[in-house]
Formats: C-alpha cells, structure tokens, sequence
C-alpha cells in the first residue's frame, strides 16, 4: 500500500493506492458512512466494479444505492447535474455524509460539482477506474460541467475527503482509454521532471501493456507530484498549479471542435495539446526542436496523436483559437499559455499573440 498525502490543512486527505483495493474498500469507507446509506455514482461502463464496491460494503453491513448515470464526456452537462443533485436530495443526502463517485473523470467531476451545490456542500469520496482519472483528475479538487462555450466552464474547487486507487481495475480498461490516460502520466515528466521523462520513454510500453510494476511506479509518482502542486497552490493563485494544464489549452481546443464526444478522448486531445505546446514553442525558439521532436516521437510511440490532424480535427487554426477565447484562464482579454524551454521546463507566458497561434496551427 501507498499512502500520498494531500496536505491543505483542514481540508488534507490521503490518496491510497493498493491493489485489490475496491474489494476492500469498505474498511476505508466505513467510518465515513455514519450508520447510514451511502449513495455511488457510476456510469454504464463500470457496472462489474459497482457490484464489487457494493458486495464489500454489504459484507460490511453498510447499506448503499447505486445511481448510474450514462458513460462519456457529454455526461458533465447541466441536464445531468440537475438529474443528479435531484437524485441526491432523494435518497436523504446530508451535509455529513459521503457520496461515492466510482469512474473515471467524468464522474469524479460531476460528482464533486454536484457534492459542492447539495446542501452547499457535502463530502464525496473519489474510487477513479481509469488511468488518466487515477493519476490526475481525481487528485486536487477541480469539479466541473462543461458548456457549448467551452470545456469545465462551470466548476468549483471541491476537495475530496478520501481518494482510493486500485491499479487492478485497469486490467478491465480499453487500450484506448489506457493510452488516453498515459498522456496525463506522461505530462508530468515534460513540465518539470526530466528524468521520469526518460522513465516514460523507457517504460511507457510496459505501463500500457498492464505491467504491474510500471503501472503502480507511475501512479504513485503522478499522484506525488500533483499532491505537492496542489498543496502548494491549491486554488491557482500563484501561478504553480497553472502548469499541470500544460497542452490543455490547445487541447481544449480541439475537444471543443470535435463536439465534446468520444470522436477524441480528453487524455488524446491533451496529448496532441503538449506536442503542439513544444512545436509552438520551438517555432518561437524558445525550445530546441529536437525536444519538441523527442517529445511527439514518444507520444506517436504509445499511439497517441501529436498534431491537429493526428488527432483527427480538421479546422482552421483561427477557428481552434475561437475555441480558446472562451478558456477559463482568459484574463483581460490575454490568454496565458504553456510554453516550455525543453523537457522539464514548463513556464507560463502571459505574451503569446492569438493570431501568431492561429497562423500556427493552421496545417498542423
């Protein structure tokens, strides 16, 4: 077992990582269930692991109720943070109590956001079931729904009480959904940590292949190096936690241009966002360019995309930066960007001309 501490004062929690831990979840869940029922989100696509965390809770005499809510990214919509919040409120939830949000990112977000709206505000446990889920999203406390406007417009930041991850519910998980999780593993080495760069470059394969040793290795590192961003900038003040949405800017983008839906997958879109972070930045030369090769030739390596095209979007490159406008980040009408000087060395840079993006991406 690996305990990764989340430091935030009143507000810290442990991430625990075992395998084989959802069939024995309940010894973690039980002093938070109170004597009373706990309510499990899920999706459609994780029913073989809601029956296991259902059998260990009943075992251990605590009741629960499962709400399944359809599997995709057009699932984190206000029709279903409405459906939910209503279906909260009927099973009794109290401010108190824990609800179990068991998926991948999707449900982890939905149901943070909606954990932080019921009541004005209850408790939630994160048990993620996919490798990107597993090594990001459920660590740091970002709940959100996204809009026509554009990806996790609509949020607040709501710390989980508890984190549970077992490695072994990946043995179940597509090859898709593997390789779109691993661009969230790999991010961490290209922001500020060369040498689990060339980790990944070294063990990426045998992580995708289902290693056990590889897979737990790289998310308990993943799980580390957030834990240590987010204790130290939590809510994005100082700039610190700004750097793990390295490629998402350029990411977002194209999940936005493909409609939100499974056409591109987040984990491949912020793959295809990083790569495009590194040419951009060697175009300004700010990067060596053979960095930036390194960095798609890895990522072409794995199957995942590292261009526009690769990514299976066909747009304008003004059209991508409509897309960007919308960002969350946009601060007096000036969009800060991930840019880098080479592996590890990630920075934000409030000087970036929309246009010179716009003339970038076009033929990417």
């Amino acid at each position: 077992m690996t305990i990764v501490p989340v430091a935030l004062g009143d507000r810290s929690y442990d991430v625990v990582i075992e395998r084989g831990l959802l069939g024995r979840a309940a010894e973690h869940l039980a002093p938070l269930a109170r004597g009373r029922s706990m309510a499990i989100v899920a999706d459609a696509n994780v029913a073989r692991h809601l029956v296991a965390l259902e059998g260990t809770l009943a075992a251990a005499g605590i009741a629960s109720e499962a709400i399944v809510l359809p599997a995709g990214e057009s699932t984190k919509s206000w029709g279903h943070l409405k459906a939910l919040a209503d279906r909260l409120l009927a099973h009794g939830v109290e401010r108190g109590d824990h609800v179990v949000a068991l998926g991948g990112g999707v449900i982890g977000d939905l149901v943070g956001f909606a954990c932080s709206i019921v009541k004005r505000g209850c408790g939630f446990v994160q048990v993620p079931t996919t490798l990107l889920a597993q090594v990001d999203s459920s660590v740091g406390g970002k709940t959100a729904i996204n809009t026509r406007a554009g990806k996790n417009l609509i949020g607040a930041f709501h710390q989980p009480v508890l984190v549970l991850i077992d490695p072994d519910v990946l043995d179940t998980l597509p090859a898709r959904e593997q390789r779109a999780g691993y661009a969230e593993v790999v991010k961490y080495g290209l922001i500020d940590d060369f040498p689990f760069f060339e980790w990944c470059e070294a063990n990426g394969a045998k992580l995708l292949a289902g290693d056990p040793a590889a897979r737990e290795h790289a998310i308990a590192h993943a799980v580390a190096a957030k834990a240590r961003i987010v204790a130290e900038d939590e809510r994005e003040t100082t700039g610190k936690r700004a750097l793990l949405n390295l490629g998402h800017t350029f990411g977002h983008a194209l999940e936005a241009e493909a409609g939100f839906s499974d056409k591109l997958l987040h984990g491949e879109a912020v793959a295809a966002g990083m790569a495009l972070a590194f040419a951009y930045s060697a175009r300004r030369e700010l990067c060596p360019r053979q960095d930036a090769e390194r960095v798609a030739a890895h990522l072409r390596a794995v199957g995942l995309p590292d261009s526009v095209a690769a990514a299976g979007i066909i747009a304008s490159g003004a059209a991508l930066v409509d897309h960007m406008r919308h960002d969350k980040k946009m601060d007096a009408g000036t969009l800060p960007f991930l840019l880098t000087r080479g592996i590890g060395r990630t920075f934000l840079d409030h000087s970036v001309d929309l246009a010179d993006v716009a003339e970038f991406l076009d033929g990417r």
